[in-house]
């Protein structure tokens, strides 16, 4: 019977399945951070148990750390509690851990793909609803609850009903200046963020083929967004080049088999999915969020919809009041909206491609007076990789402060947030009221146009810097 790669890699993990339809899945590997675990080596103890699998499960502390230069664990006074609860509670469970001075330290879905802890055809959890990054390897990967993240520690194994599929193809060529971030940004904001709701999304098209590795986490970063549980990228050559040498990765012999498996990772062409949608990419322009929700969306040199323009009532309501948060008029153009923070990080934008990206449009260029820009690495190899080909100075030159890795401004539990009433452009995942900070508006956007923002001092279109 024809297959999804979906189903191909479930398949392969089912323990048992239920009388009542839940499955018993075994789970290949689980990375645990600062932000969501502290109750469940608590449960842990209350059980009196230990880590059925020491090897596959790892802890590193990111949501919570300071990101600033010559930082320690006690720099964030709020979060030296939860960061030495972690480092205590590895240490006493004998679990691997990336601590605030490793090297190996960063944003746990940036770190996990990079070491090879990611790999293909595996099963991947972690408590922390972007872990769906992961799958552009060609893996199952998704969060769960601290309670999960305690049954996974206890029987590397959890009970979970298994989604429907929907494939979203992308078609044609990128147009200069738009990047991935741009291709899931307006296929949220044409779909929205409940489409994919129960869904595994496997994301494929001629669009996605063409893309390197690091665009690909971007897209299935942001199936969150898109309301699905999980998205995943068939497997390729691509796929291989990148896993291929990387510390956890398979060796020898041992690779040599593994690869022969992985190829058989794309789904057979007469698989059947519960939905598929198809989005032509050539005329899509930079994206720009001007509302709370990533669904809330226009192009950079559209403008603020009307609310009464939406013909469901809850969209007609929620759009209302966006715009009163956000300070934003309908009709209003978003490009020349005037900004107070850039930030280019988070798991969805801070790999080295991304700083890369932003670099190439400011050399040269200096920030706007009153604007405060911030580029902070997805991991300390990122921010070593970026200051051995000089960007640290391309950004720094350029009135960028340049920090060190963590979530940052994503998720301000660590001491990086927009002061209320302040407006940021930033390349995160999420826009919601007081994301960024108690009242602060955020417009969600790519690494280029973040980038040429900051130097404008206003929201800009990175297109017009290409001419």
């Amino acid at each position: 019977m024809a297959k999804t790669v979906f189903e191909k890699i479930w398949d392969q993990h089912v323990i048992r399945t239920l009388s009542d339809g839940r499955t018993l899945l075994h789970i290949d590997r689980q990375l645990i951070h600062d932000g969501s675990s502290r109750q469940a080596f608590d449960g842990m103890r209350t059980m009196k148990r230990r880590v059925r699998n020491l090897e596959l499960n790892v802890a590193v502390v990111d949501h919570i750390v300071s990101t600033l230069p010559g930082r320690t664990g006690e720099s964030h006074l709020p979060g030296i509690e939860r960061i030495h609860a972690l480092r205590n509670n590895a240490q006493e469970f004998d679990m691997e851990f990336y601590d605030v001075n490793d090297p190996r330290q960063g944003i746990v879905h940036v770190i996990a793909p990079e070491t090879g802890l990611t790999l293909p055809g595996i099963t991947m959890v972690c408590g922390d609803s972007h872990t769906a990054t992961n799958g552009a390897l060609g893996a199952i990967c998704w969060g769960i609850g601290t309670t999960e993240v305690m049954y996974v520690m206890a029987a590397q194994s959890l009970l979970v009903r298994k989604p429907e599929q929907m494939r979203v193809i992308f078609e044609g060529r990128i147009a200069p200046g738009v990047s991935a971030k741009d291709l899931v940004l307006y296929l949220i904001g044409k779909h929205g963020v409940k489409c994919a709701t129960g869904h595994a999304v496997e994301y494929a098209g001629e669009t996605i083929s063409a893309m390197p590795m690091e665009a690909r986490m971007t897209i299935c970063n942001m199936s969150i967004e898109f309301g699905a549980r999980m998205g995943l990228i068939a497997v390729d050559d691509t796929t291989i080049d990148y896993v291929r040498g990387r510390k956890f990765a398979p060796k020898g012999v041992l690779w040599d088999k593994a690869e022969a498996q992985w190829r058989e990772l794309v789904s057979d062409f007469d698989a059947r999915f519960n939905r598929e949608i198809r989005i032509r990419c050539e005329d899509i322009k930079p994206q720009v969020s001007w509302g709370n929700s990533p669904q809330e969306m226009t192009s950079v040199d559209g403008r603020v919809p009307d609310p009464a323009s939406f013909a469901d009532a809850e969209r007609r309501e929620s759009a209302a009041t966006a715009l009163a948060y956000m300070d934003l008029q309908p009709g209003q153009k978003l490009e020349g909206t005037p900004i107070d923070y850039a930030f280019i990080g988070s798991c969805t934008n801070s790999r080295l491609s991304d700083l890369q990206a932003a670099a190439a449009v400011i050399k040269g260029r200096r920030v706007k007076h009153g604007v405060q820009a911030l580029v902070v690495p997805g991991s300390m190899e990122v921010k070593a990789a970026a200051e051995a080909i000089g960007l640290d100075k391309v950004f720094t030159d350029a009135g960028f402060e340049w920090r060190n890795a963590g979530c940052s401004m994503c998720v301000t539990s660590n001491g990086d947030v927009v002061l209320p009433g302040k407006r940021s452009i930033s390349t995160t995942n999420r826009n919601f009221e007081h994301r960024q900070g108690p009242k602060s508006r955020t417009h969600l956007a790519s690494p280029a146009t973040v980038a040429v923002s900051a130097i404008a001092g206003c929201i800009a279109d990175v297109r017009k810097s290409l001419s």
